[in-house]
């Protein structure tokens, strides 16, 4: 089978959004490496892309109630690391403020270092550009409804 590409790896995750005290929207980003992004991770083998974003966010985040009151359409990335992965994001709003980065048992710490709630004025000049498209449309979803 030469000259075909492998397809890439599906990761899947959520933008997870609450609002303030003052009723404004923040979105949660995570801190890997450097880089700012929203809980997310591969699909395992025979695992649905919504439940692996759930799973992701529960590991990453400790938050287990999520309210997908925008139902479960999705965005996608295009293709990154290399085109091997792409991201898939779903939208739910969780009540929690305050999260925790629990050890990954697989790596012995956090996967992430660090946590913020931030504006989408502010997340958009944190995120990577090939998470910028998931990012407005969560905006247009979730600040677009009064």
């Amino acid at each position: 089978m030469k000259g075909h590409k492998k397809k890439p790896v599906l990761s899947s995750g959520v933008i997870v959004v609450r609002r303030d005290d003052n009723g404004k929207w923040k979105y949660l980003l995570l801190r890997a490496y450097g880089y700012w992004d929203f809980p997310k991770g591969l699909v395992e083998e025979g695992e649905d892309p919504i439940e692996a974003a759930k799973r992701e966010t529960r590991e990453e985040t400790t938050i287990t109630d999520l309210d997908f009151k925008w139902g479960y359409d999705y965005r996608e990335t295009g293709p990154y690391n290399q085109g091997r992965k792409i991201a898939r994001y779903y939208i739910a709003e969780t009540p929690k403020k305050d999260i925790e980065l629990p050890v990954n048992p697989e790596i012995g710490k956090p996967e992430h270092d660090a946590y913020k709630w931030v504006t989408f004025d502010e997340a958009k000049k944190m995120v990577a550009e090939r998470v910028l498209g998931a990012l407005k449309w969560a905006r247009d979803k979730v600040e677009g409804q009064k």
